[in-house]
This record gives structure tokens, C-alpha cells and sequence, in this order.
């Protein structure tokens, strides 16, 4: 019996694309200084940040859960909480990291459809008065593209930022497929504009080695900034290693260069496979990700086809594109589920 096809598991089932990998390499020639000081490190920094059109403090972690949960650190106290979406990635596959970086830092889930925070549910948490017996909302947390493979337009993200900066609380973006939601028309450079304090920007699942670009947009929380990395087992010696890869996302034409190119073509494999698919689609695809109605002795057949995907947070099957997604993997999947329809 062959082995499984991940092709379409997930789009960190897929290897580092070349650019990557070349500049993995020419980072690895001669000596460097270390914990992030170096010259790979300093280069890579200043291309995120004329990418944002922002000036930023800009770290590198080897996981989006680290950087997630250590940004949360950063906006909420350990008697406080996050609000976010309900089924957000910090809530639901993140083994309470927030919680145990954060020394107890609580979440807080709010309602919306195909992962886009409901601005009345978001206000109704807001307005909930503060008991000593329940940790008050301080920060809120962002996803897009969002876990449905949907991506918030400007105006829905600005409308629930409004009310969060004007009680004063913080703001996180986590951009685990930031590239996907820029690929679909998402503008990198309005995010410091509508006030997020902290952006994640994913490397990982765009296509890099494991590397997450932590980006502090607000310069009060540059204070002690390394030795709060440090302490939380962030701050890591080779730093360049972390650094390096995003040299070859970047590329050099501020255009977001590969790590955007590849992520419109894995939006656009998505779509070829949305219009294959057999079965009802449950969420717009907007992004990389395909999630169809799929009962449990059907997705049992895909897989006795030798096609392995998740079962979802809502009960559907989840199909995901990646950089490396090709036009031949799309047809061997959609004749495999035109056989099992």
C-alpha cells in the first residue's frame, strides 16, 4: 500500500521554496555576532519594515505559537485577558501558550462568521464591567487570513480596532498567512495606521523555514525588549539562521517579493480546486484554503484514496494550498474526489 499524500493537509506540509534556501546559504558563509545583532538579522529588519512603511522593532522566532503568545505577554498582564475570535488559532491549537508565557494570561472568544470577529460581539465584550472575579478584556487579538481562509477587508478591521484603542488596549495581528491575505488585496502598509501594536508576519507557512517576523509597532514596548525575549526562551544565539530566510522572501523590490508572488499562487490553487470540488463549500475562499461539507464515511474513502486532510473546527474538511502546490496535484485530487462523490 503506498504511503498517504499530505499534498493538501496543510501548507506547512510543503519544503522551503529556493530563495530561501539561498539565502540560508549565503547567511551561513564567515562569522556573525550573535542573539540578533548581526548583519543578516539588521538587513532583514529594515525590508519588513519598508515593506510596512513603518518604523518597527522587528525580532525573529522559530514558531508562530512563540510569537503569538510572547506578543500577547507584551499587551496583557497575567490578571488580564484576549479577546479574539472564538475558533483563532491562539484559542483552539495553541495549548494555552498564551496562558503559560503570559503567567496566566486569559482569552476571551467572540462570536463570527468564517473567522472574522462580529464587531456587536466584540462591543459586548467591551462593555462587560470589571468584577474581581473574572480577568478584564486588555488587548485584542486579529487573524487574517483568517483560520477559514478569509481575509478582512480594511474597513471591517479598522471598525474593530476603533473601540479596543479607545479604551487604551493593545492590539495584536497574527499573520501566520499574512501573504495569503496580501495576495488577495490585503495592504501591508495600513497596519500600523489603524494602531496594531504587534504583527506576526509568517514565514512558515509561506513557504520558509521555521521563521516568524515579530514586528512592535509601538515603540513604548521596545523597552527591555531582548531581555524579555530572553526570558522567554526567544532570544536565540545564530540568530541570522532566523533572520536569513526572509532575505529570500523579501527579495529586494519591496514588493513582498517572493513570500507574496508565492502566496497569489497558492490563493490561485485554491481556487482551481474550488472548482473541482464536488462537494458544498462552506466558506468563501478567498485565500489558500478550501473547507467543503464532508460526512464521515466520505472522508474515510478520500482517504482510502491515499488523500490525507483535517477534519475542521466546524466540522468540515479542510483542503490547503501551498507555495508548492502544483496544477497536476489539484487534478489528481479532484479526479480522486469526483471518484468517492
Amino acid at each position: 500500500m503506498s504511503s498517504a499524500r499530505y499534498d493538501f493537509a496543510s501548507d506547512n506540509v510543503a519544503g522551503a521554496m529556493p530563495e530561501v534556501m539561498e539565502a540560508m546559504l549565503a547567511a551561513n558563509a564567515g562569522t556573525a555576532s550573535g542573539y540578533g545583532t548581526d548583519h543578516v538579522s539588521a538587513a532583514a529588519a529594515d525590508r519588513i519594515r519598508a515593506l510596512l512603511d513603518a518604523d518597527a522593532e522587528v525580532r525573529f522566532t522559530a514558531s508562530g505559537t512563540a510569537a503569538n503568545a510572547f506578543a500577547l505577554t507584551v499587551l496583557a498582564r497575567p490578571h488580564e485577558a484576549v479577546l479574539a475570535h472564538e475558533h483563532a488559532h491562539i484559542c483552539t491549537d495553541e495549548t494555552g501558550a498564551p496562558g503559560f508565557f503570559g503567567q496566566g494570561v486569559g482569552l476571551i472568544g467572540l462570536p463570527g462568521a468564517s473567522g472574522k470577529i462580529e464587531l456587536a460581539g466584540l462591543e459586548a465584550a467591551l462593555a462587560r464591567p470589571e468584577v474581581s472575579y473574572n480577568q478584564p478584556a486588555a488587548a485584542l487579538s486579529l487573524t487574517t487570513a483568517t483560520e477559514y481562509g478569509t481575509v478582512y477587508d480594511a474597513a471591517h478591521l479598522a471598525a474593530l480596532i476603533a473601540p479596543v484603542k479607545a479604551k487604551g488596549y493593545g492590539v495584536h495581528l497574527d499573520g501566520a498567512r499574512l501573504a495569503n491575505a496580501v495576495a488577495a488585496g490585503f495592504d501591508l502598509k495600513t497596519v500600523a495606521k489603524m494602531g496594531v501594536d504587534i504583527l506576526v508576519m509568517g514565514g512558515t507557512k509561506a513557504g520558509s523555514t521555521p521563521t516568524e517576523a515579530v514586528v512592535f509597532l509601538n515603540p513604548d514596548h521596545a523597552r527591555r525588549l531582548d531581555a524579555r525575549l530572553k526570558h522567554a526562551g526567544q532570544l536565540v544565539s545564530k540568530g541570522r539562521f532566523l533572520a536569513a530566510p526572509w532575505l529570500g522572501l523579501l527579495g529586494e523590490a519591496n514588493d513582498g517579493g517572493p513570500w507574496a508572488a508565492r502566496a497569489a499562487h497558492a490563493n490561485a490553487m485554491a481556487r482551481k480546486l474550488a472548482a473541482l470540488m464536488p462537494f458544498p463549500i462552506r466558506h468563501p475562499v478567498e485565500a489558500n484554503g478550501v473547507f467543503v461539507d464532508m460526512d464521515e464515511p466520505t472522508l474515510e474513502r478520500l482517504r482510502g484514496e491515499g488523500w490525507f486532510v483535517y477534519r475542521f473546527l466546524d466540522g468540515t474538511a479542510r483542503f490547503m494550498c501551498s507555495w508548492a502546490t502544483t496544477p497536476e496535484m489539484v487534478e489528481d485530487l479532484g479526479a480522486a474526489l469526483k471518484r468517492i462523490a
